[in-house]
């Protein structure tokens, strides 16, 4: 009886060992995993969070947008140089609001003399090669001086009547560089000066 009282005895500690040493190993994995747990969102909170800036376009350069509205409004010009010239009575035509000064009224003159012989010109001016080799956007009036190919072989001169070809000097340039000042006035760009330099290209 006393042996039995003994087992019983001994098995009780060893359950009471076992579920001390089951309830300690729970709560060291239970800390582990709150350790754990806790330094990832101490992590987290610690990672900057990086904010996605909007890319803001940087701002144009003011020589570069005055090349591109001088040779634009150059282009323009002699489109409607084309009008003016194809029109006997000169009204269809607006190159007033792409020529001022020498260029406009020394376009207005030859057109003129052009028609009152019974001339007109036909067809179509080409421009390439235009290259801007000097520009000032910081004086009292902005200006760019525009180098360009003038190729008018497809440019006709004709009876205003007949529609018939005019014979031209044998050694006229259809292809020539021309030099052009365009400044920028308050209503825009408008083409000052426009040279002929007597040089094929």
């Amino acid at each position: 009886m006393k042996r039995r009282a003994h087992q019983i005895h001994h098995s009780a500690v060893r359950f009471r060992n076992a579920a001390a040493a089951s309830i300690t190993l729970c709560a060291a994995l239970a800390l582990t995993a709150c350790s754990s747990s806790d330094r990832k969102d101490e992590a987290a909170d610690e990672s900057p969070s990086v904010a996605q800036s909007p890319t803001s376009s940087a701002p144009a350069d003011p020589k570069e947008t005055a090349k591109e509205e001088a040779v634009a409004a150059y282009g323009a010009y002699w489109q409607e140089m084309e009008e003016l010239y194809a029109d006997r009575t000169g009204k269809s035509a607006h190159l007033e609001q792409y020529a001022a000064s020498a260029a406009l009224k020394n376009a207005e003159a030859d057109a003129k003399r052009a028609h009152d012989r019974g001339r007109i010109y036909t067809g179509s001016v080409a421009l390439t090669d235009q290259t801007v080799t000097g520009v000032n956007v910081s004086g009292k009036v902005p200006n760019a001086t525009v180098s360009s190919c003038l190729d008018i072989s497809k440019w006709r001169r004709v009876d205003a009547e007949t529609k018939k070809p005019v014979s031209q000097p044998a050694n006229r340039l259809t292809k020539y560089r021309i030099l052009s000042i365009v400044e920028k006035y308050p209503e825009g760009w408008r083409v000052t000066r426009d040279e002929p330099q007597g040089k094929s290209c």
